[in-house]
């Protein structure tokens, strides 16, 4: 078995490199940080071994960075509940808290071989009769989507009962083809949740094209989606794909739908129903496999009450509603939240890694975010860099000027 114990410590490294090396059964590599083990590394090591505080980068963001199967085991001397339950979320068996028994460790690690070998017999036997019926590689689609599980754990920070349910009807919803409405305040994540159901999808290889409906100019909304044909106005010097065509097969975000002109809103709904589009300029219908999610932070029904939104187009992207309450209903997810997105902008700027005092985390809890994760990153990110010392104070976070 192929191990790579990552240990700052030196003394702590060296001394498991000369305990786990007796066991001829274990081939052993020791790096003295995250950033040196991942140029390293590769998909040959079947366990990896790691400290969290680390400097450069702990262990908790080298697991996210690993984009190979492998089972980890993380050992640290300073443990806190939040970074135990995050790495049980990414997926590590065994949490070892300083100082322990090296016979420990060896027999975690044993139990870790033992249960590879396993499935690695059942993979092997499994993956044959897959081919022989003439089915995909499946080991390498799990891999794929492992890789694409690494990004997931970097979108959702956080962990709340709310965040918990949508995820939930994202795994059944993701499955099928059906359209999904996103519905939520500003800054609540609609975008991450309308990849979210992408990546776990059967698309989840082809493209995702999103698209800010409020971005774009009206007169230039239909082309963009629908593409031109060479000719069809002055400027259209050559044939150009619109955003449908791009995104066949795959997934199309139309954010802010409610922003839609009503004149193209009928041009949409027809795509809809027939699968098929015409370029501007064009006389060909081409054809199209595209699953479409939307959002909005308007109210759509006031908009079709006030004939500003077409009803039958509403309930053909309604077909699966998901409201994504806002952060200060989720105020569960904010320490996680901020602890991941601490460190990531503390490395963005080559600053050493800070942390929040008392009131300072009372502060996040008692202000409203009506800017909601959005907003709440904004934050985080200036007081990372305007506060002096490893301490970010409450008068650093500059929330009473926001207050109404």
């Amino acid at each position: 078995m192929k191990i790579a114990i990552v240990e700052d410590d030196i003394s702590m490294r060296k001394s498991l490199e000369i305990a786990l090396g007796e066991y001829k059964e274990f081939e052993i590599s020791t790096f003295k940080n995250a950033i040196d083990a991942l140029k390293k590394i590769d998909s040959s090591y079947e366990l990896i071994v790691t400290d969290i505080n680390m400097p450069k980068m702990d262990g908790i963001e080298f697991i996210k960075q690993i984009d190979f199967e492998c089972d980890f085991i993380i050992i640290t001397g300073n443990a806190t509940l939040n970074r135990a339950v995050e790495s049980m979320r990414l997926g590590v068996k065994d949490f070892l808290t300083k100082p322990f028994d090296i016979e420990t460790l060896v027999g975690t690690i044993k139990r870790s071989a033992e249960v590879a070998k396993k499935k690695a017999e059942y993979e092997r036997r499994f993956i044959s009769k897959e081919r022989r019926v003439g089915k995909e590689d499946t080991r390498k689609i799990k891999v794929e989507r492992r890789k694409q599980g690494s990004d997931r754990r970097k979108r959702f920070y956080g962990e709340s009962e709310p965040l918990e349910k949508i995820l939930n009807i994202i795994n059944k919803v993701s499955l099928t083809n059906a359209t999904v409405m996103l519905l939520g305040e500003s800054g609540v994540g609609k975008e991450l949740f309308a990849r979210e159901l992408h990546d776990k999808s059967p698309r989840y290889a082809k493209p995702f094209i999103p698209i800010n409906m409020a971005a774009i100019p009206d007169n230039l909304l239909e082309s963009e989606l629908f593409g031109y044909e060479k000719g069809a106005f002055t400027d259209a010097t050559a044939i150009k794909k619109g955003y449908f065509e791009t995104a066949n097969n795959g997934t199309l975000f139309l954010d802010e739908i409610g922003e839609m002109p009503l004149a193209l809103q009928a041009k949409l709904l027809r795509v809809l129903q027939e699968q098929e589009v015409f370029r501007v300029g064009g006389t060909k219908p081409i054809k199209i496999d595209v699953r479409i999610v939307s959002a909005t932070n308007a109210n759509i029904k006031e908009q079709i009450a006030d004939k500003k939104f077409r009803e039958d187009l509403y309930y053909r992207l309604n077909t699966i509603p998901i409201n994504i309450p806002p952060l200060r209903e989720r105020k569960d997810e904010i320490v996680q939240i901020v602890d991941e997105y601490l460190f990531k902008v503390c490395r963005k700027y080559d600053l050493n890694r800070k942390n929040l005092s008392k009131d300072a985390l009372k502060a996040l809890f008692d202000y409203d975010w009506p800017g909601n994760i959005r907003e709440l990153l904004s934050v985080i990110e200036r007081a990372t860099i305007l506060s002096e010392g490893d301490t970010i104070k409450e008068d650093d976070l500059f929330l009473e000027g926001r207050k109404s």
